[in-house]
């Protein structure tokens, strides 16, 4: 499942040279296949995150879609905009939907997917909350956090739906 995520052939990542499921691992400037690469972050104790356009899942509502980028090492997902159903597939598996402001977009804040990102989410994080980005440049950002109900907020506070579901049947 997790080979397969980001495996298209038309994936278009920004920080290939070519179409398919390529991507750059920053620290070496090695281009490689988007899993190596996920591999190789884990292995290196670096959480990833993922940089999107417009309706990022759109597509494939089906839970897997969430549980790739989950398995390799996901933590986060920073988005113009959500396929609803994907956005809480996400939360699902406790992944952070993050979404850029009205207006704002990777190109327009000169993101390259290089750059370091520090998301800080505090403990009392609130349904729809804006939280500042850092990058590794000394560059902030907000975004707007993508837990739009209480309850997607209390699977996130476990770890994902699975996590939750577990806790609650061994109370």
């Amino acid at each position: 499942m997790a080979r397969g995520t980001f495996a298209n052939i038309r994936l278009a990542n920004k920080l290939a040279s070519k179409v398919g499921p390529q991507t750059l691992h920053v620290p070496s400037g090695e281009e490689m296949d988007v899993y190596d690469a996920a591999t190789k972050y884990s292995k290196e104790g670096h959480p990833v995150i993922v940089i999107a356009g417009k309706e990022y899942g759109c597509g494939s509502s089906r839970d897997w879609a969430a549980k790739g980028p989950y398995l390799q090492g996901v933590k986060a997902v920073i988005a113009e905009s959500f396929e609803r159903i994907h956005r809480s597939n996400l939360i699902g598996m406790g992944v952070v939907p993050l979404q850029f402001k009205a207006g704002q977009n990777a190109e327009i804040l000169g993101l390259t997917g290089k750059e370091q990102y520090t998301i800080t989410i505090p403990d009392d994080l609130k349904v729809g909350q804006t939280l500042e980005v850092t990058l590794s440049t000394g560059k902030k950002f907000e975004v707007v956090c993508r837990f739009d109900t209480e309850v997607e907020l209390t699977y996130y506070r476990h770890g994902g739906i699975l996590q939750y579901m577990v806790r609650k049947l061994i109370q």
